[in-house]
């Protein structure tokens, strides 16, 4: 498989530029809708995903306790997505932090400049120039506080991208142009190696995301790893949590045809229910 995200801030072409390139290159194009779609089989509630995904900013004070079930369950739709398509191209602001830099993963963020950004909003959302620049500034902050909190970085770094693509100087077309033969260039190709890194990955992410939204596991401290299909979980869990209880549940997960265990009983671990 072969994964690209393609990153924009509050306003520009993403969307337009990631079908593009989907088209191009016969991958399936998806984006945050698909991505929610997908995480609710972790048992989060949807309005909650949306709230994590969705553009405002008034998200912030209510999910400040624990974003990290959040996290996990979008990070094991993305790879499952990922998994079950030869390639695929994601635009929105998630999906360049649910997966490392593997090989075969392409990151790209476009950017324009500032008046551009203006202009764009202010015909897409019939705004006047006041309007237009407080509503880019606000979601900028909004997307740099929500990154922050579930991931601890800076999505504005250059380097934590493959490719930076200014659109204020490039049409889609070669835009698309650039980003399919980058794509097509033998660093960026999938090796073994790197397959077997995004498997390994994979199934890690939806283990962990599976015990962390489990009954009484929310507040667990967990380690997972995967190799080759065995599961070594260590960590702290519940008082009232059996390790036993805890492996069975990791070894009904597909995938996963082995588990080691070093898990811990800590009496101070609340109960956190979804609400």
């Amino acid at each position: 498989m072969a994964i690209i995200t393609i990153y924009q801030g509050a306003s520009g072409s993403g969307e337009e530029l990631a079908q593009a390139v989907a088209q191009s290159l016969g991958y399936s194009c998806i984006g945050r809708e698909v991505l929610v779609e997908a995480s609710l089989r972790y048992g989060i509630p949807q309005a909650q995903l949306n709230e994590i995904t969705e553009k405002e900013p008034n998200w912030w004070q209510r999910f400040l306790q624990d974003l990290n079930p959040y996290r996990l369950a979008l990070q094991a739709a993305f790879c499952e997505i990922a998994e079950v398509n030869t390639g695929i191209v994601y635009h929105g602001h998630l999906g360049h932090e649910l997966v490392p830099h593997f090989k075969h993963v392409v990151k790209v963020l476009l950017t324009a400049p500032m008046e551009m950004r203006i202009q764009q909003i202010r015909e897409r959302r019939k705004l006047n120039e006041t309007g237009a620049r407080r509503y880019v500034e606000e979601v900028d902050k909004a997307r740099t506080r929500r990154l922050m909190a579930l991931f601890g970085v800076d999505w504005s770094v250059p380097s934590r991208y493959d490719l930076v693509v200014n659109m204020g100087r490039m049409s889609i077309t070669a835009a698309k142009q650039l980003i399919v033969e980058t794509a097509h260039l033998p660093d960026y190709q999938a090796t073994p190696a790197s397959k077997q890194a995004f498997v390994d990955f994979a199934l890690a992410a939806r283990v962990h995301a599976v015990l962390v939204t489990s009954a009484g596991l929310p507040r667990s401290r967990l380690d997972i790893k995967a190799a080759g299909g065995k599961i070594a979980v260590s960590g702290t869990i519940p008082n009232w949590v059996s390790e036993h209880s805890v492996v069975a549940k990791i070894k009904q997960i597909p995938g996963v045809n082995g588990v080691t265990a070093n898990l811990v009983n800590s009496p101070d671990m609340g109960v956190s229910e979804w609400s």
